[in-house]
């Protein structure tokens, strides 16, 4: 290891969070928390946050990146008569509204600030009525913050400080236009705090139009493998090869107690559901966009206090699930996106603490485990599947093989092309419809005229 890199990991273990200066509430509530070191990114985000300027942070799931915007915006904060919120906070999924408002009321705890977490799916004129009331700090998805401000259940000239929190991801999700139309209405007086796992294109175009020279805080290198993370993976025919593998780890494996599986679409995590709740009764819960809000909030919280041992999940909700000790995470189909992996692994190994990531990949999925390990530079090493494990020659509807029935080209012809139906008829059967005086008449019956007898 450089000597610069000890170094920096002396100073992260030796640095407490009495030396970032913060208020007495602010560090009883940390120290309640059990928190005593900031991580990378947060004493690196904390002193340029604390100077006013605008911040770019750079970091994946799991680095700590939720305190280390919270802790400045919230020491910074001050008591305002007026009921409209100062604070703005924007995050793409449900999940992580309800995750950041939870650690935002944990840390002001001994703090008179009311926050409140707005959402889609759920009644918005209740929401407007929460508003109404006063807030100090919101936290949103894009798409019903902009519904609620163009309804007038608040003003945004307070708003002095802006936090977008997994920028790429809500760009992913479509919320371009939202933000846009956000940013545009909030005041120009204002500072702004972003961060995001990557910094694509789209990300540095919002960053030039709406951001003041931000200053660029990495916590790691886009892609780079988490140092406390073991990847492995293995190679498997077909889905349901990947279900025996899958029961049988967490069969053999007892240390697997808070395990997320990530699945590629709805169809096949509900499908995964049910074979394993079969195999394993009211220790699996599954979550994706399809499930009602009740159901992914209750998932989740089972999942938190350790009723469910696994939970079964799609890519749009990797990064909602803030779960802290998740043992294992397994990509049960490897991510054709090379960052939604490392988005996925960043659920465990989290806070130094370490974690095993465990990836299973079909033939047809082997280009992208390729890309994952160009990003990160860094070779995933391959388990042999177990001996006595138990292949599957059952395909799924997408994995079989597709049959293609050639349809013979038959010409159409078109209307004034097409023949007629039937035969001309003979001669004799012709009917006409011709006008024949009596005159005719009689001379073609009798052969000669036939006149009439003259009157007497």
């Amino acid at each position: 290891m450089p000597v610069d890199s000890l170094a920096f990991n002396y100073l992260r273990v030796t640095m407490t969070f009495d030396d970032l200066n913060l208020n007495t509430a602010l560090w009883t509530a940390l120290d309640d928390l059990g928190y005593t070191h900031p991580t990378t990114i947060q004493h690196k985000v904390f002193p340029i946050a604390m100077s006013g300027k605008d911040v770019c942070g750079i970091a994946q799931t799991g680095t700590g990146k939720t305190i280390a915007y919270l802790l400045p915006c919230l020491k910074q904060w001050k008591f305002d008569k007026n009921k409209d919120p100062q604070i703005l906070i924007m995050v793409p999924t449900r999940e992580l509204v309800a995750q950041v408002v939870e650690t935002i009321k944990e840390l002001t705890k001994y703090m008179s600030l009311i926050v409140t977490g707005v959402y889609g799916g759920v009644n918005i004129n209740t929401q407007a009525i929460e508003l109404e009331k006063g807030v100090d700090i919101t936290v949103a998805t894009p798409g019903r913050f902009f519904d609620l401000a163009m309804n007038g259940a608040f003003k945004t000239k307070m708003i002095k400080k802006l936090v977008v929190d997994e920028m790429d991801e809500m760009l992913n999700l479509g919320f371009r236009t939202q933000l846009k139309n956000i940013m545009d209405m909030l005041p120009a007086k204002r500072q702004n705090l972003l961060f995001s796992a990557t910094i694509t294109e789209d990300v540095e175009a919002l960053l030039d139009t709406y951001f003041n020279d931000p200053v660029s805080v990495e916590a790691a290198p886009t892609g780079t493998p988490l140092e406390n993370i073991l990847q492995t993976r293995y190679d498997v025919v077909n889905f349901y090869t990947k279900a025996n593998l899958l029961e049988y780890l967490l069969k053999e494996d007892q240390t697997m107690t808070k395990v997320l599986v990530f699945v590629a679409t709805k169809k096949l995590a509900d499908l995964l559901y049910e074979e394993l709740s079969l195999r394993f009764p009211d220790q699996v819960g599954v979550i994706h966009s399809n499930k009602e809000q009740n159901h992914r909030f209750n998932t989740v919280k089972q999942f938190k206090e350790g009723n469910y041992r696994f939970i079964i999940a799609t890519d749009i909700v990797a990064r909602g699930i803030d779960i802290a000790e998740v043992t294992h995470v397994i990509n049960f189909d490897t991510p054709d996106v090379p960052e939604n992996y490392i988005h996925r692994i960043g659920r465990t190994g989290r806070f130094d603490k370490k974690g095993i990531a465990i990836t299973f990949t079909t033939e047809k999925e082997l280009p992208n485990i390729e890309a994952i390990e160009s990003l990160m530079k860094y070779q995933i090493p391959v388990i042999a599947i177990p001996e006595n494990l138990i292949i599957s020659t059952e395909l799924t509807e997408d994995e079989s093989p597709k049959v293609y029935i050639k349809i013979p080209d038959f010409k159409i012809k078109k209307k004034d092309e097409a023949g007629p139906a039937f035969h001309e008829k003979s001669a004799k059967n012709l009917k006409r419809n011709v006008k024949v005086s009596r005159k005719e008449a009689m001379m073609k019956k009798y052969g000669k005229p036939i006149k009439k007898g003259g009157k007497k």
